[in-house]
């Protein structure tokens, strides 16, 4: 059920520490440890579950992206939020393709970026391997989707490829890189956003800091480990964006994990506050979207 890894999965070196022990708080409040690598200092889960025992740990109402309700606060927030952060992401394509090309989103989820990005003039195609994610993505927005980047590998490159909160959850590291890679244009755009562990809120809320979401988060990247990541695969980071709602979805949901709650306000005010920390302190936003090129 769980696979302990001897070597770290992005530079696999085998000098890695104990950092933190962190509660499955979203699921099933078991606990998971998270190292450190020395040498490319990206944080992982260790022991984590098998590619084959990890869809139990996605199965609740509380995995938003992977459906498509709104029965709590949060998760209405949430799907508010997503309509502002769509158009962010438009635009964020659109500054580095004036003409729609050909667009692939690796974790799609239930696929209202796609749909938005296709309504834009994009010709494009998801990838999406939850089962209830995927159908809803393709009954509601008659997207083509596949289950694995495996299935996608006769199709034309693409011009640009999306992972938004997705390069955390993959079992085969290398492996994803290395084909996502194989799919992009010789001057295709990839983007990945993923959690900043250098966050101020982090430092604030430790080890009940949700965006660690334990064992589904199998990956906790900052600036250093991603820069790694970068160079071993000949890619050049030309752009960072913050990722300002994050903070405050984040801040949302850690407190909930707190002993002592905090109310609906307070979340918003601290998810603020640390937005402007990290303003001041390198840019350190609770997510980080990385714009990378091949070299």
């Amino acid at each position: 059920m769980y696979e302990r890894l001897t070597n770290c999965p992005l530079c696999n070196s085998g000098h890695f520490l104990n950092q933190l022990v962190v509660k499955d708080h979203a699921h099933t409040q078991e606990s998971f440890t998270i190292c450190r690598c020395t040498k490319c200092e990206l944080w992982f889960t260790n022991p984590r579950p098998t590619l084959s025992e990890i869809h139990k740990y996605y199965d609740t109402e509380t995995y938003i992206s992977h459906k498509n309700k709104s029965n709590t606060l949060v998760n209405f927030l949430y799907k508010q939020v997503r309509k502002l952060t769509i158009r962010k992401k438009l635009n964020w394509l659109k500054q580095r393709n004036k003409i729609p090309g050909r667009l692939l989103d690796f974790g799609c989820g239930t696929g209202h970026f796609l749909y938005s990005a296709k309504q834009k003039g994009w010709i494009v195609t998801g990838v999406e391997p939850n089962d209830e994610a995927r159908n809803i993505a393709i009954s509601k927005h008659q997207l083509i989707i596949h289950k694995s980047l495996d299935e996608t590998k006769k199709e034309k490159k693409y011009d640009a490829i999306t992972l938004f909160h997705v390069l955390e959850h993959v079992h085969d590291l290398k492996g994803t890189i290395r084909s996502l890679l194989e799919l992009l244009k010789k001057r295709g755009t990839l983007y990945i956003a993923v959690p900043n562990r250098d966050a101020p809120d982090y430092h604030y809320y430790k080890e009940n800091w949700a965006a660690l979401d334990v064992p589904r988060h199998l990956y906790h990247f900052n600036r250093q480990s991603m820069k790694f990541l970068a160079e071993k695969y000949s890619l050049k980071i030309i752009e960072e964006k913050p990722m300002l709602f994050d903070s405050f979805y984040v801040s949302l949901l850690s407190d909930k994990y707190q002993p002592i709650k905090s109310s609906f306000v307070s979340s918003i005010a601290k998810g603020l506050k640390f937005n402007k920390a990290a303003a001041r302190d390198k840019k350190n936003y609770s997510s980080i979207l990385f714009i990378l090129k091949k070299k």
